[in-house]
């Protein structure tokens, strides 16, 4: 029998950045994915997703969908089986995040949207990636099919965010923690610390892999992902 399983994107994604997943992993999972788009708060996102949801479902998020996936679990942890937080953060954002992020809504409320990806792609993708076009084609394509008030609504959501970390103590599914080695955004040490604060996490890291794993290295992250939905 095929688990539910429901994945979250992150800030500026889509459905595509789940898709080597969601090709190989159908044969053991009934796989939806969660609404980022319409909400514009933590709280409002957890409910679109538990809203669309089956009763009871395996959960994983990318960066903003590990947030969101955090806010999922304090809301309602008896309908989740099992939890993986890929390249995200239990912490809430530094002074210098918040700037950063400020400044990019600053841009996109200028007229000035489709200068927002070139600026966060090389914290997206490993180094070497930046010259892979088929890739960073697909990341941009993604980002303009979210558009300016989407993002918009997902930074404001990002923002208003809490710090998670006094709540991983709580989790008791079987948790997935993964990031790519070399991630920009949310760095190796924020997955040990949520790895080492969540009850018998584990922590799996990819080589040479920026902060769209499932995207850069679909292989590996797809595989990461089958060994914790069967464990």
């Amino acid at each position: 029998m095929k688990s539910p399983l429901v994945l979250i994107p992150g800030l500026l994604c889509d459905a595509a950045l789940w898709a080597h997943q969601t090709r190989h992993l159908a044969d053991i999972a009934d796989i939806e994915i969660g609404d980022t788009m319409h909400a514009d708060s933590m709280a409002g996102m957890a409910e679109a997703v538990l809203a669309a949801a089956p009763d009871r479902f395996a959960l994983a998020g990318l960066s903003m969908g590990g947030y969101i996936s955090l806010e999922i679990m304090r809301r309602a942890p008896e309908r989740i089986t099992r939890l993986a937080l890929l390249d995200t953060a239990a912490v809430a954002d530094d002074a210098e995040k918040r700037k950063n992020r400020l400044d990019l809504i600053k841009l996109a409320e200028t007229g000035k949207f489709k200068g927002v990806t070139p600026r966060l792609l090389p914290l997206f993708l490993h180094p070497d990636r930046l010259t892979d076009a088929a890739l960073t084609g697909a990341v941009m394509d993604m980002a303009a099919r979210v558009g300016k008030d989407a993002f918009l609504r997902q930074q404001r959501a990002i923002l208003g965010r809490i710090d998670s970390r006094p709540h991983l103590a709580s989790i008791k599914v079987p948790t997935l923690v993964l990031c790519g080695r070399q991630d920009g955004l949310t760095p190796l040490e924020r997955h040990e610390e949520m790895a080492a604060a969540i009850p018998g996490a584990r922590l799996s890291v990819i080589e040479d892999c920026g902060h769209l794993a499932t995207m850069e290295r679909p292989e590996a992250a797809t595989a990461m992902l089958r060994d914790w939905l069967t464990r």
